[in-house]
Formats: C-alpha cells, structure tokens, sequence
C-alpha cells in the first residue's frame, strides 16, 4: 500500500508497451504500478517513476519488486515457473499462479490441457525427433506447423514443413539448440479471432466482444471489435469456450484466446496469453472499461468494469515500423495525422524505429466497419512511413 494515497501498489514483470499502459491506467486509479524492466530505455521504465531495473530469471530482482506489493503480474510470460513458486512460498501474491501462467508458457502443457477438457483444438505431437514429425505427417499430411513449445510470439518460433527433406535438417538444428517442439496439423483458415476475459481471485468474469485479428508475416496488424459477420451463436460459443478454459486453468488477470475459424465456422484454439494483449488495446477507446484497467481491477480482486463497445465499429490497426525509416520525424507525422483524422486515438510506445518495430497503435471507432477500418490503417501507415498510402495530400 502506498502510504500517501491509502492505494494499492501492484507490481508488474516486464517494462513494454503493456507495462507503460497498465501505468497509464494505474493513475487513473490512483494506484502505483512498480515495474521490474531490464533497462532504463523500455517503454514502461521512461514514464513510471516507480521502476527497479532487473532480470525476471533473477529471484532477488523478482523479490525486490514484488516486497510490499498488493500483487505482482506480468507483462511477459516468460518468468521461469519455479521463480514464481518460490515467491508464492514468500506470501507474495502472484497473479497468474505459476501453475496457472504455465498453460501460456508451455504449448504441450496447453494442448494437452485441452485436450483433456475436450476443447477444439488443432491435432498435434510433441516431436523429439525428425522421425515424430514424419509419423506426423504420415497420419495428417503435409504441409505441418512446427512449433517451438517454448518462447514463441509474433510469428517467431513457427515454421512450415512441407516435406521430410526440410524436416530433418530443420528438427535436428532446433532439438541441437535445446528447443522444444511440438506439431500442429496445418488448419484451412477462414480468419483469425480472438477473445479476451478477466477473471479475479473471487471467480468473477468479463468477457469482452469476439475480435477478428488481421494478421502480415506473423504480425498483429489489425483488430476489428466486434469481429465482423460473427454470428450471435458463435460469439455466444466463443465467449463459454473462453471462460471454461479460464475457470479450467485458474487464471486470475486477463486471458486472451487467439482462435482460428475455418471455412465452416468452426472454432479451434490456436494460442493462449495471460496478460493484457494486442487483440483487446481497441478497449482502450472502444469498451466502457479499457483492458489494463481491468487487469488492475481483477489482480486486486475489485469488482470488474463493463466490457460494453461505445461504438459499433472500432479498428485497433498496429503502428509497425517503416522500411525505410522515415525521413521526417515522429512528432511531424503524428501533426499531420491529426490533422487529416482528428478522431483518432494515439497511442505511442516510446520505442526508437527501426523496421518492423511496434512503435504504437491507432484506434479509431465509428457506425461503418469498413470505413473505420481504411481510416485507421491509413492513420497507422502514416505515423510508420510517413507517407499517406492513398495519395492525400494537404497541399
């Protein structure tokens, strides 16, 4: 508790672009956000005053950060297990347990976990050796998705296999670096969705609308809320799909399930995070209760905020670094931006540019989905490049 206020401090692993806008939130709340970043430069770390500069595989770092916090959570998933039990053994409360976050660090222990529970889900193996992943594609076919178990996000840690020629090679380069691996059956894509929840220690659980996720090399680069053409049945099985798995792993914060549809309308689950995500930042501007805001409340156990859309349309499209990096500097284009779409809502994250860098992201909301989304990503074209993509000139 801080002392001044009589308000809460929660502590945050991580010091990115979630860190600096869960602060964001924080103060709204009153709240302290301390954040554990492993340089001063981070997002997080040049706006919070409250920053301890650290490593999250340190268990003294990890100590120091969380010691008078009301709860320590995450902005990363990537703090060993054992770390956050030793610090549960402290009396520290961590939110997701480690047994719980363990489902968004490991992709086997996730499959397997929802297998168990009978959620859809694509086939899949572990694969220990070049000869796995062959009987895999005996059984399934190729082309395979191959995965690391392990450490994978933004498209990195995946690749596609279309024979056994590429796959020997492939698997013993990787196993030879000590990745773990796992197989998924190459699922015939309609579209990418997503759906995020929160879920607090009393059991308590807001569900936000079921996004479609606009996808470029791995990347994120847009988020329509609501999911366009998303039928009420569908919405409706997402949303339960969404919270048995949360009240299944235990999760307490926000959870985020990234899905796939398929041509028939059906559902798989292709990923899991806890903690806030890409897929919900639309919230921000486009929900009654933004997503950061919401983890700050279901960490500390607070009643939870209404997950409603102010509009019928909000288009979330990423600011991605431009190759080359623009001649004219950030803030020029960020004028010029606002001057041309005076509705939009600006988020930047701090980060020097370079090349296919998240520097930040646009959310623009409306009544017409397609005219929202062409503002937006027009909006988010020019704060990259500094070039308006559809030939505008002001001139």
């Amino acid at each position: 508790m801080e002392e001044r206020t009589g308000l809460p401090v929660v502590a945050m692993v991580g010091g990115g672009q979630l860190a600096r806008m869960t602060h964001q939130a924080a103060i709204a709340l009153g709240q302290t956000l301390r954040v554990l970043a492993t340089s001063p430069d981070e997002a997080a770390a040049m706006v919070t005053p409250e920053v301890q500069i650290g490593d999250h595989r340190d268990l003294g770092a990890l100590r120091r950060v969380a010691e008078g916090a009301e709860a320590l959570t995450f902005d990363h998933e990537h703090v060993p297990g054992e770390l956050l039990a030793a610090l549960a053994a402290d009396g520290v409360t961590v939110h997701p347990g480690p047994e719980a976050l363990l489902h968004a660090q490991d992709k086997l222990v996730m499959r397997r976990r929802l297998a168990e529970l009978g959620e859809p889900i694509p086939p899949f193996a572990e694969v220990t050796s070049a000869a796995d992943l062959e009987a895999f594609a005996a059984e399934h076919g190729w082309p395979v998705v191959l995965k690391a178990a392990r450490g994978g996000y933004d498209g990195r840690g995946v690749w596609v296999v279309d024979s056994a020629a590429e796959a020997g090679p492939l698997v013993a380069e990787l196993l030879g670096a000590g990745t773990p691996l796992l197989a998924e059956v190459k699922v015939e894509l309609a579209r990418e969705l997503a759906v995020v929840l929160a879920r607090s220690p009393f059991g308590q659980a807001a569900v936000y609308p079921a996004v479609e996720t606009v996808q470029q090399d791995g990347i994120n680069t847009e988020v329509l809320a609501p999911a366009p053409g998303l039928s009420e049945d569908l919405a409706e099985e997402i949303e339960e799909l969404a919270l048995r798995i949360a009240a299944a792993t235990g999760v307490v914060g926000l959870l985020a399930v990234e899905l796939f549809e398929t041509p028939a309308g059906e559902v798989l689950v292709n990923e899991l995070a806890m903690r806030p995500h890409n897929s919900a930042h639309w919230s921000m501007d486009g929900a009654v209760t933004g997503q950061f805001e919401q983890h700050l409340r279901a960490v500390l156990d607070y009643p939870l905020g209404s997950t409603a859309t102010l509009r019928p349309a909000c288009v979330m499209a990423n600011v991605l670094g431009g190759d080359p990096v623009p001649s004219t500097g950030p803030d020029e284009r960020l004028h010029h931006t606002f001057a041309r779409f005076p509705e939009a809502r600006v988020h930047l994250y701090g980060k020097s540019e370079r090349p296919g860098r998240k520097l930040g992201h646009v959310t623009i909301t409306g009544d017409d989905m397609a005219e929202v989304r062409r503002r937006a990503r027009l909006a988010a074209d020019h704060l990259a490049t500094g070039i308006w993509t559809d030939g505008w000139s002001a001139h």
